[in-house]
């Protein structure tokens, strides 16, 4: 039985009293960066400036979760020189750790994937862990300041140094994009972080997401993130494809994980988020 996507809260009665779980939505989040990330996601936005084909994302393959999707726009330099892109989610850190604060409120993600540009190749990388480094030690961007600064959110709640872990089902995800064989090499890195620049920054904030809001006393339960590397060679038709065996694995992990509600509940997130992106759109005409 497919889940009918929503906002829910649960009661759980425990001795004398009963103890209140978090509210949950089943909305899904997807980030992307330099193509083919930003292009092989781009079905899943609800602009229609952006995505003229139209949303595909509610109640994605009649699964029970809603799907959104965030990126930049990009002009083609004919030598893969992408640089910060203009929109959601630009090639700057002042850009993402805005965006990321704005978007997650609006969103109130179950779940949450990051994808950016890896290297050469045709290859479907999912990222272990990321590390918060001094600002210092990240590359810099294109725009002034070019560093992530200390009053970001991010650096008020984690100390430098800090380690966090992907909660995506990576075996999963990695088993069936390879066994697919629309892209081979598929594969986990255990060793390493996600780099310096803009895909560790914003794949770190994915898992420090979740690690705010994993627990049942979260104010919007969150119950899986991480990050994905994309080979720039990769091919859309595959990054298309790969993307929705990923989402297949990752919306199949969330029903064991997400708890059945006792009766069907209102679309209030999902429609007070396409109408606040209407309004914006129509008020950018």
């Amino acid at each position: 039985m497919r889940r009918m996507p929503g906002r829910f809260m649960l009661c759980s009665c425990c001795g004398f009293g009963a103890v209140a779980r978090a509210d949950f939505t089943h909305n899904i989040m997807l980030t992307g960066y330099w193509p083919p990330t930003s292009w092989m996601v781009e079905r899943f936005s609800t602009n229609p400036d952006l995505n003229p084909d139209g949303w595909i994302g509610g109640n994605w393959e009649g699964r029970g979760y809603n799907v959104y999707s965030f990126f930049p726009s990009f002009i083609d330099d004919g030598d893969n020189n992408w640089g910060q892109g203009a929109g959601d989610f630009e090639v700057d850190y002042q850009d993402t750790s805005a965006d990321w604060e704005r978007i997650t409120q609006e969103i109130k993600p179950a779940a949450i994937i990051t994808f950016s540009r890896g290297g050469r190749g045709s290859n479907w990388e999912i990222e272990s862990h990321h590390r918060l480094r001094a600002p210092g030690d990240w590359a810099d961007d294109f725009t002034d300041p070019v560093k992530p600064t200390l009053d970001m959110p991010i650096f008020q709640s984690l100390e430098v140094g800090t380690e966090l872990s992907s909660t995506l089902p990576m075996e999963a995800i990695r088993d069936a994009v390879a066994d697919s064989g629309v892209i081979s090499n598929a594969f986990i890195d255990w060793n390493g972080t996600g780099g310096n620049y803009l895909s560790e920054f914003i794949g770190l904030h994915g898992v420090w997401y979740n690690s705010l809001n994993s627990s049942h006393d979260a104010a919007w339960e969150n119950f899986a993130a991480g990050h994905i590397h994309v080979g720039m060679g990769t091919p859309l038709d595959a990054a298309n494809a790969a993307t929705e065996i990923t989402l297949r694995e990752l919306t199949a992990y969330l029903d064991t994980v997400i708890p059945t509600p006792a009766s069907l509940a209102s679309f209030a997130v999902a429609v007070g988020i396409l109408a606040g992106r209407r309004r914006r759109a129509m008020a950018a005409v």
